[in-house]
């Protein structure tokens, strides 16, 4: 991790890309698995797609606002573990949930729900800026240094006595 370094790498990019957006529907669907899955008889992609199931009207809409906002959260764990970077938290996290839109426009139209506007919007606040902040933290940890301190160093206030 060599932050002085500045490497246009894309190939690390398409990877970090991918592998942040298969975590995020990984954590989704084992959030929705537990969450909504216990109330509804057959689980489908519509939980993970469909806008019209992110409601405020009933309780198992409030379980998938629950699971998207947890894989928010989780989300900002992945940052810190893959990306590492804070100044990069907030293009990745855009990216992730940009790339959701489109996939939810090709899944089912373009989302006309204001819920799904805000708890998606509330997703990105919250892995960006969760991210940033444990990715801040790691950044300005102390570095370590030991010093191997031997007992026959020369120095004005030392003396040879042999």
């Amino acid at each position: 991790m060599f932050y002085g370094t500045l490497v246009w790498d894309p190939w690390l990019i398409v990877v970090q890309i991918v592998c942040l957006q298969c975590l995020y529907y990984l954590t989704l669907g084992f959030f929705l698995s537990i969450l909504v899955g216990t109330r509804v008889s057959r689980m489908s992609l519509v939980y993970f797609f469909d806008y019209a199931t992110l409601t405020v009207s009933t309780v198992t809409g409030w379980c998938v606002i629950a699971s998207f906002m947890l894989s928010a959260l989780a989300g900002a764990g992945y940052l810190l573990l893959l990306i590492e970077r804070a100044k990069k938290c907030l293009d990745f996290s855009a990216t992730v949930y940009i790339v959701h839109l489109f996939i939810c426009i090709f899944y089912g139209g373009w989302p006309s729900s204001i819920t799904w506007w805000v708890v998606n919007g509330t997703g990105i606040a919250v892995m960006a800026l969760l991210g940033e902040y444990l990715c801040i933290r790691r950044e300005l940890k102390e570095i370590p240094i030991t010093r191997f301190r031997s007992s026959k160093i020369l120095s004005p206030f030392n003396t040879l006595t042999n």
